[in-house]
């Protein structure tokens, strides 16, 4: 493919992204008010897995194929993407205020899980068997049945409805659906192409797992960050994020293992202390000012960008 065309393919792909996205945020604000649930959970949930979609068809491609480093690589890379670039970049251009209750227990347990798997790797010596993939992915399905058993006991009855017109149940998930698919086809459109670019510098499999594919299965969680928060929905903005990177490590990371177990260069291990630093300094953030700031938002991209060029040099 030339490069002309891998340019077209990218500019495609961002036009899916952000069409797929926008019918997206409103069809599952929408479902989340008719049920009487939360938008913190919908985020947490469909709209976490969904735009997760593209990190689990890499994760398992490439762990097939026998690149454990970029099925890893791609997951902590898009966890920390998620985390600082993203974050960071929408706190520049708006304040997030946020209420941390809505979504506490959640981000104490998406601390823990990066904390226990560098635990492991130090224990299994950067190998993850089969039955560590078994094990995370029952621990992913644990979570979820005890998520979504509390939002439905916990359903309330003032979420208010939905702005404009109301809209039927069963075409909110049609259009859903349909924002789904032009994400996921938009993103392998973006990561197709933006890959065949990256390998022309001669870039190795470690860095483009955590650069290239990572940013771009990431650009869902980018352009539904930006549109949640645009519509004032804070609490799903960051449900998203923090429901993201569970799913990545516990079910894309668990499948990964699963469909073959997993030999990892042992630098991941920075990676996942970057990760854990990240998520503390949210936590710091979030907790101090009930907000992230323009301030704090650019610390957030100031560590990404010191983090890539780290890996990159």
């Amino acid at each position: 493919m030339s490069t002309a065309l891998e340019i077209l393919g990218l500019i495609i792909g961002f036009v899916m992204l952000i069409k797929g996205a926008d019918i997206f945020v409103d069809a599952s604000v929408n479902i989340a008010k008719r049920l009487k649930v939360p938008s913190v959970v919908i985020g947490l949930t469909i709209v976490a897995m969904g735009t997760s979609a593209p990190e689990v068809v890499i994760g398992i491609v490439a762990s097939a194929g026998g690149s454990s480093d970029m099925a890893v690589g791609n997951v902590l890379g898009s966890n920390i993407f998620n985390l600082m670039f993203i974050i960071g970049l929408c706190a520049i251009i708006k304040p997030l205020a946020l209420r941390f209750k809505e979504f506490a227990k959640d981000y104490w347990l998406s601390i823990a899980i990066p904390i226990g798997l560098l635990i492991t790797m130090f224990l299994l010596e950067d190998y993850i068997p089969r039955i560590g993939g078994v094990i995370l992915v029952l621990i992913f399905l644990t979570y979820m049945t005890l998520l979504v058993r509390q939002a439905m006991k916990n359903r309330t009855t003032d979420e208010g409805e939905p702005e404009g017109p109301p809209i039927h149940l069963g075409k909110s998930i049609t259009l859903g659906l349909l924002g789904l698919v032009l994400i996921i086809i938009g993103a392998q459109f973006a990561v197709t192409c933006a890959e065949g670019l990256a390998q022309t510098l001669g870039i190795t499999e470690r860095v483009i797992g955590i650069t290239v594919i990572a940013v771009g299965t990431s650009l869902p969680e980018l352009v539904i960050f930006l549109i949640s928060s645009k519509k004032g929905e804070n609490e799903m903005a960051a449900g998203v994020i923090i429901g993201s990177n569970i799913f990545n490590i516990l079910f894309v990371l668990g499948i990964s293992g699963i469909v073959m177990p997993l030999a990892i260069d042992g630098s991941i291990k920075i990676d996942l202390a970057v990760l854990i630093a990240g998520k503390l300094a949210f936590l710091l953030f979030a907790l101090t000012n009930k907000k992230i700031t323009r301030l704090e938002g650019l610390v957030f991209v100031l560590m990404y960008v010191g983090y890539i060029g780290f890996i990159i040099l």
